[in-house]
């Protein structure tokens, strides 16, 4: 894995994407000496979807499994959209205000 500037990737973006993309070569973008980004082969991005995913899902059995024995509160849909759609009202209020 190599890094590079974000100021010289502008001028090597073409070169760097096509490292990624037909050398399978992960490049981690920098600025001011931090990591701040990554390009990365499109399947290194579809491996990480799909653990993302596999990760949701073990979270949403846990979540059910909680509400079958009792310790986790439900609400309905109704409920979930009013209290966001209070929110955003306000929001949107003051944001008018300036």
């Amino acid at each position: 894995m190599s890094k590079i500037a974000v100021i010289d990737a502008r001028k090597d973006l073409a070169e760097i994407l096509n490292r990624a993309a037909y050398g399978k070569e992960r490049v981690v973008l920098t600025r001011r000496g931090k990591d701040v980004a990554a390009i990365v082969p499109m399947d290194d991005l579809a491996i990480l979807e799909a653990i993302e995913d596999h990760m949701d899902v073990a979270e949403s059995e846990k979540t059910l499994e909680r509400v079958k024995r009792g310790s986790e509160k439900t609400c309905s849909l109704d409920e979930v959209k009013a209290k966001y759609q209070h929110g955003r009202r306000r929001a949107t209020a003051v944001k008018g205000k300036n």
